[in-house]
């Protein structure tokens, strides 16, 4: 026999099963031909692998999106991934902002409050940006793979044996059929000994896919740990951005917030900037919303006529030549003078005097 000929004959014999597979699941789904249920606990066992599988790729893609929020850079890394090929280093949004806000204080002026603000904040920004990309690479490694590897592997097997169980059972109950419809003694026989065949090679498929649904179990417990893996990592990840950021709260501790409310005919701005020591020795100086009312301590010092001394909070510079430049934590000596605008006082130092803004002073007693 010729190999031609073999393949034909295979090729008639496949045709014939698929044909006879075909009527069968079209007669089971008009009622007209019986159909062999599996046990509850293989049932049982399905339902709980395709609920496995649905979550599993609804928490997989989840973290995805957490991970990397931008579409572009997910598809980019999928096609790498797929190529083997290491992915280019990309920088992510903390890291770009934080390099924004060093460049803008270098332009600015380190010497200045406002750029060296945004120094602190950006060498900040790029810590956390640090702390960030540590997250993605663990949480990659511990969560994400194991759940990939899941899907692409273990459910892509069960779901093979699991299509071959079923064509198994539609040879089952087509030979069930044939049987019944046989008449003839010789072809009785034949559709018996079919029969035996059939159920033989649907039990062992059954017990295949029996076997493999169970180890769902087991997968359970792994991305249990991988889950716990996940916790720990973002559990570090939010301590370091906690602590980065309370470290970034007390250097700016002394700088004043500020509020500018725009509307069609004007700008107001209001600083404020509450500093009370433990021993109450100092107290901040905070001009109102208006710009009209003072602090105890400054309409003390306003209504006495006295001097003071004050300690300043941060760089001012000076704008004109009736103002006094500060340095951040030097001590002045201030006091009012009758008419002059209720947010600033007047300044000395040595030989220097002008006029200095109250919300960069913190009065001592």
């Amino acid at each position: 026999m010729s190999i031609m000929d073999f393949n034909v004959k295979k090729l008639a014999a496949d045709a014939g099963t698929f044909l006879s597979r075909a009527v069968q699941f079209t007669e089971e789904k008009l009622g007209q031909a019986e159909k062999t249920e599996l046990d509850a606990h293989l049932e049982n066992l399905l339902s709980k692998a395709e609920c496995t599988k649905q979550w599993t790729e609804k928490m997989m893609r989840q973290t995805e999106v957490l991970l990397q929020p931008n579409p572009n850079a997910r598809i980019e890394e999928f096609v790498y991934e797929k190529l083997d090929r290491k992915a280019p280093t990309r920088i992510n949004n903390q890291e770009l902002l934080g390099q924004y806000m060093i460049d803008a204080g270098n332009d600015f002026g380190p010497g200045t409050a406002y750029g060296n603000a945004l120094i602190k904040c950006g060498e900040t920004q790029k810590r956390i940006g640090t702390a960030d990309r540590e997250l993605v690479q663990t949480a990659a490694i511990n969560f994400l793979t194991p759940l990939r590897n899941f899907i692409e592997g273990d459910y892509k097997t069960i779901t093979k044996e699991r299509k071959l169980l079923q064509n198994k059972r539609l040879d089952l109950d087509a030979a069930k059929t044939r049987l019944k419809k046989a008449k003839i003694a010789e072809t009785r026989a034949l559709s018996e000994q079919e029969l035996r065949i059939t159920q033989s090679e649907f039990d062992r498929q059954a017990e295949i896919t029996r076997l493999l649904l169970e180890g769902i179990s087991s997968t359970h417990a792994h991305h249990l740990r991988c889950l716990n893996d996940f916790v720990e990592a973002q559990m570090t990840y939010y301590a370091q951005c906690y602590q980065y950021m309370l470290d970034l709260q007390k250097q700016l501790g002394s700088f004043p917030s500020v509020f500018v409310s725009n509307n069609s005919q004007s700008s107001t701005t209001s600083m404020s900037n509450i500093s009370t020591s433990s021993s109450g020795i100092t107290t901040s100086l905070l001009p109102s919303t208006s710009g009209t009312a003072i602090t105890p301590a400054i309409g003390d010092l306003k209504e006495s006529s006295g001097n003071r001394k004050a300690r300043v909070l941060y760089d001012y510079d000076a704008a004109n030549s009736t103002e006094l430049s500060l340095l951040a934590d030097e001590v002045i000596t201030v006091y009012s003078i009758v008419g002059m605008d209720s947010d600033w006082l007047m300044g000395e130092r040595g030989n220097q005097k002008g006029k200095v803004p109250i919300t960069y002073l913190e009065l001592l007693n």
